[in-house]
């Protein structure tokens, strides 16, 4: 499947250097890494890309293997591989399936506080099926929006995320595949069994937020197995959208890990 992409780059730009991916997180889309892309877009091509069931592409069932093959197939139609993949959340998970299948394709890979195994998302697998459940009246605005959301969404930051994901107005609807989303959970949720000897070399950075609990020292030895050459750094005061609560620490960190070659 090839997926919607936004590309920017310096015009007549050096491509000696891999280009820099961006996949967004569940109920998110390519436009949620906008701040970081325009930065580093300024000296280096980027990609970012709105995953199956995101943003404007297409819709179908979701795991894992599945979504993975969607970035490979995209980057490859666009002459961009191998890349530097940046991953938030499921779309962390989705670049490091990535790395642990298609090995050749990734130059290096930064992952934004998730790891490699089952958990995560766990208020999200009730909230995708009540959004699928949820019945939109014949006209919505922003404010009715928000009020129609506050009754399954109790957070506004991410009621107003979620309404970037309805088409307003008149007949509003989702306009991501919520329906294929709430029926692909379980798979959200969980990770693949990797089979021995299954690992990734290149350069991994895995960022956590320091309020979060979607990186454990129970993972350690998962990341160790599979990715041996990876490191951790911490925001402290950032939750798990990490990169939206402390964008300056992310930016440095993430410029510091492009420049490391």
């Amino acid at each position: 499947m090839l997926l919607n992409t936004i590309e920017l780059g310096p015009e007549n730009g050096d491509r000696s250097q891999p280009p820099v991916v961006f996949l967004h997180g569940l109920f998110g889309r390519a436009r949620n890494f906008g701040f970081f892309q325009r930065r580093i877009a300024a000296t280096r091509r980027t990609l970012a890309l709105d995953l199956r069931n995101h943003g404007n592409s297409p819709h179908g069932m979701m795991d894992y293997p599945t979504l993975a093959g969607d970035v490979r197939e995209t980057l490859a139609a666009h002459d961009a591989l191998p890349a530097t993949i940046i991953g938030h959340s499921m779309g962390g998970k989705v670049a490091m399936m990535l790395a642990l299948t298609f090995p050749v394709d990734v130059h290096s890979l930064l992952i934004a506080d998730i790891a490699p195994g089952k958990g995560g998302f766990s208020q999200s697998q009730s909230l995708a099926g009540k959004m699928a459940d949820l019945r939109f009246p014949d006209f919505l605005d922003r404010a009715a929006a928000d009020a129609l959301l506050g009754r399954i969404i109790s957070e506004k930051p991410v009621r107003d995320l979620m309404m970037m994901n309805i088409d307003m107005g008149e007949h509003p609807h989702w306009n991501i595949g919520i329906q294929e989303i709430a029926a692909s959970m379980p798979a959200i949720v969980g990770w693949p069994e990797m089979g021995d000897g299954v690992h990734y070399d290149g350069p991994t950075l895995f960022v956590a937020g320091g309020r979060s609990h979607y990186i454990t020292p129970d993972n350690y030895p998962a990341m160790r197995r599979l990715f041996p050459n990876y490191r951790l750094e911490t925001i402290p005061d950032a939750g798990h959208w990490v990169h939206a609560q402390a964008p300056a620490a992310f930016l440095e960190l993430l410029v510091n890990f492009l420049s490391e070659g």
